[in-house]
């Protein structure tokens, strides 16, 4: 990637080392849902370890879309001032595809561009810096290059800590909080987990194109630190998915999101589906001259409510992306702001399970009752069943194709024959699409009962 550096040296670019090896709290990966909770700990008075298993907070991480800070006004008040952005989201387009057509809802928002915003662009690497720089700032020991390779137990078979491939050996605690990311192995090796299922599953793919400041902003309509996020249905080569494209100050981020088992049996590779998405008349002009400066994957859980994990057992917690909280309902693309709601729910569950001496599933209870007041689980439960539907072959495939064919014969001016009436051009457009009457019936009402 191009440089992402914030340009001063983040109190997490050192590895901190702990006195000792022995903690109230282990907090297992600095990503967004870590670093929050490690915070509200420390501040609490607890002696917290941070793990991150790479050089530093960020440097593993991938993300695809535009991040939701608002969750973060309470944990850091003006967080705006100091958050290291790329751009305020102040316009949002959403567009069908087809392989020649699009049709895009496109929707702009001055008030999106000032306090408290809505939605930012950032790279990783700097906004979790960030986030582990207020853990380490409030008293959090951070431990970079440090890998959780399993759970520490003792003769009553109760978590007292976590095996580490550190030199030093391993590290004791009476809780731990696994927000170690989609493939958990802390989450697995509790049991937590049920069977994983490739269905459930995404993989996303991004590059990043560099073109200059000005030209990015001549193209998409924007000035100052203004941004645009453009989420795509369809242009995925056949596989189920979705793509995006979004802007930061000076690079672009184009890719995709596609169902694993999809991908498998097209056998298309990855970087072949985002090439066809750039060359796509209604991409390629957005993109052109951006050279490649970065290209990156990440396996990203698609399911939702459904495959979510056990929250809670003794003596541990499972926040983030290790317990499935991402929610691609095709309106709403979220993640980093369940990650981050979940590690402060984690961290006020841990700090009150502590206050009262009783860190058991019972005493860690609370956990699940904050998720459940919050938009956390609300949302999840809500749209339970958008999951299924945005990526069903219906929605992926035949939708784009009756909708764009809507739409542009209802433009379209074919004199001298007369223009045909709408309830026609829907009806030959469905047809022309292969879409069932009593199966537009359902997906409505699905979609009425998720979105409604």
């Amino acid at each position: 990637m191009a440089d992402t550096t914030t340009g001063t040296t983040p109190l997490s670019a050192t590895v901190a080392t702990a006195s000792a090896a022995t903690f109230d709290v282990i907090v297992v990966g600095a990503g967004p849902a870590g670093s929050c909770a490690a915070t509200v700990l420390a501040r609490a008075g607890h002696r917290v370890a941070l793990l991150e298993r790479g050089a530093f907070p960020g440097a593993k991480n991938m993300y695809g879309g535009v991040i939701y800070p608002r969750i973060l006004d309470r944990l850091h008040p003006q967080w705006w001032e100091q958050v290291p952005i790329q751009r305020w989201i102040t316009r949002r387009s959403t567009m069908v595809m087809t392989e020649t057509r699009a049709l895009t809802i496109d929707f702009r928002s001055e008030a999106w561009g000032e306090p408290p915003y809505n939605g930012a662009t950032a790279y990783r690497p700097d906004f979790d810096h960030w986030l582990a720089d207020q853990a380490v700032a409030a008293g959090a020991h951070l431990l970079n290059a440090t890998t959780a390779v399993g759970l520490l137990r003792d003769a009553d078979q109760r978590i007292v800590g976590v095996r580490t491939d550190r030199p030093d050996g391993d590290l004791w605690a009476s809780t731990v909080i696994a927000c170690d990311g989609v493939n958990s192995f802390i989450a697995k090796e509790a049991g937590l987990h049920e069977e994983l299922d490739p269905a459930n599953y995404t993989l996303g793919v991004k590059e990043t194109l560099a073109l200059p400041r000005s030209v990015i902003e001549e193209r998409f309509g924007v000035r100052d630190r203004h941004g645009v996020d453009i989420e795509i249905l369809g242009g995925t080569s056949g596989v189920n998915g979705g793509g995006f494209l979004y802007t930061n100050l000076d690079t672009l981020a184009v890719g995709a999101v596609l169902k694993l088992p999809a991908l498998a049996a097209q056998q298309t590779r990855p970087e072949e589906i985002i090439g066809r998405l750039k060359a796509h008349p209604a991409i390629a002009p957005l993109v052109e001259g951006g050279e490649i400066v970065e290209y990156s994957a990440h396996v990203i859980p698609e399911a939702g409510r459904s495959m979510m994990p056990t929250l809670t057992t003794d003596r541990l917690l499972v926040t983030g992306d290790a317990a499935a909280m991402c929610l691609a309902a095709g309106i709403w693309l979220e993640g980093v702001n369940f990650a981050m709601a979940s590690g402060m729910a984690a961290g006020e569950t841990v700090a009150e399970a502590l206050a009262s001496g009783d860190t058991s599933a019972r005493g860690l209870g609370g956990y699940e009752r904050r998720l459940r007041d919050s938009f956390v689980l609300a949302d999840h439960d809500k749209l339970r069943r958008a999951p299924g539907l945005v990526l069903s072959d219906r929605v992926q495939h035949q939708y784009p194709e009756m909708i764009t064919g809507v739409v542009e014969r209802m433009f379209r001016v074919d004199n001298p024959e007369p223009k045909p009436g709408l309830r026609r051009i829907l009806r030959e457009e469905r047809r022309a699409a292969g879409v069932r009457i009593r199966d537009l019936a359902r997906d409505a009402w699905i979609g009425f009962r998720s979105f409604g």
